[in-house]
């Protein structure tokens, strides 16, 4: 064996030091890895993965950031319209309903949240809209697009799931709110979900305010049940339904 030289000893104590700062900078990657996927799941806006595959995707028009219509006189003019007549949406005007509703803004959305977690998801069940089919699709903010959760026109079924109101099946298209908690609540507790109610109101008044914009009507519903509302639209287990929303021509 060679002779403890004073060289061998450093060498020794280089390896030792070589090794504890890798696996110090293993740790410290794989902790930081943690904190972003954390971060990304409590605290930063959801970031969208791709739609599954073979899911229809829609590019909606451009919102418009100018109307004829002022913010004083919308405020004014709003009312909770139950009766439609039998017209069709056009696509942009589904396009700067949902824009009121959940849409970017630069850095932010056109709605304040906690935190800046953005815990909603917005759905529109439409039946009578047109350029699209009938159908359920979930609107994707950052793109400013609709992707295809199911086809077919599933306004009667979500109006049974409201115990029958007739708005919900007359309407051209039902925009549904939904929020998902843990969004919020894995930042702040339970304090959270009073956040996501507020933060749901904030989204239904825009839609409401839009809709006198556009010279349609809307009324925010909350009496369903939420079981049959989550089948007909298909939400994800940790998506709750807190407004449904039936738009029409008046």
């Amino acid at each position: 064996m060679a002779p403890l030289t004073r060289r061998n000893v450093f060498y020794i104590f280089k390896n030792i030091f070589y090794l504890v700062d890798m696996r110090a900078l293993l740790l410290m990657i794989l902790a930081m890895a943690a904190c972003i996927a954390g971060c990304v799941y409590f605290y930063g806006e959801k970031i969208s993965g791709p739609p599954a595959a073979g899911a229809e995707v829609i590019k909606l028009p451009a919102p418009l950031l100018k109307g004829d219509t002022s913010v004083e006189e919308a405020i004014f003019n709003r009312r909770s319209i139950r009766e439609f007549r039998d017209g069709p949406l056009t696509l942009r005007e589904v396009s700067r309903l949902l824009w009121a509703a959940q849409g970017i803004t630069g850095r932010g959305r056109t709605t304040p949240s906690a935190g800046g977690l953005y815990p909603l998801e917005v759905y529109v069940a439409a039946g009578n809209v047109e350029g699209i089919a009938p159908g359920v699709y979930k609107y994707a903010p950052d793109g400013h697009e609709l992707l295809k959760v199911a086809g077919g026109d599933k306004r009667a079924e979500l109006s049974d799931a409201a115990l029958g109101q007739a708005s919900v099946k007359n309407g051209a298209a039902d925009f549904i709110i939904a929020g998902v908690y843990e969004r919020t609540t894995g930042k702040y507790g339970e304090q959270g979900t009073k956040y996501v109610y507020m933060e749901a109101g904030h989204a239904a008044q825009n839609v409401y305010l839009e809709a006198v914009s556009l010279h349609l009507g809307t009324v925010s519903i909350g009496a369903f049940y939420d079981d049959g509302v989550k089948k007909a639209t298909g939400m994800g287990d940790d998506e709750r339904p807190l407004y449904i929303m039936p738009v029409g021509r008046i």
